[in-house]
């Protein structure tokens, strides 16, 4: 197996707000969609088979609980971090180092409800 992960849903409510949360927090575009009744927005990434969207549709429910996402924090998760509150979600957990096999690890709570951790090896 090359990886583990090849897509993620992260449920919203507000398609709108979640993009402009994470297009701001991550610096990445997200390409909307419509496909079996449900809203998307993919992450414009360069690899296909590692990556994921925001998806509003019946079934997808916001959560606090469960399943933990981590997305790429980038080189320093300080950035990532310090764009949180002014993206309007809230930080959880600071930056919290690991090891140095592991790295950084931070978590937050978007704009939906949704905890989603943050991940940097540096």
């Amino acid at each position: 197996m090359d990886h583990l992960s090849n897509w993620i849903e992260i449920p919203v409510v507000d398609m709108k707000r979640a993009r402009k949360f994470y297009g701001d927090l991550l610096g990445v575009g997200l390409n909307e969609m419509q496909m079996g009744g449900n809203d998307y927005a993919l992450f414009e990434l360069k690899d296909k088979f590692n990556t994921g969207c925001l998806v509003k549709g019946n079934g997808y429910v916001p959560s606090m609980q469960g399943v933990v996402v981590y997305l790429n924090g980038g080189e320093d998760l300080s950035a990532a971090l310090g764009r949180v509150e002014k993206a309007g979600g809230k930080v959880l957990l600071k930056k919290t180092f690991l090891s140095k096999e592991a790295g950084h690890i931070a978590y937050l709570s978007d704009t939906e409800g949704n905890k989603i951790g943050l991940h940097s090896m540096a």
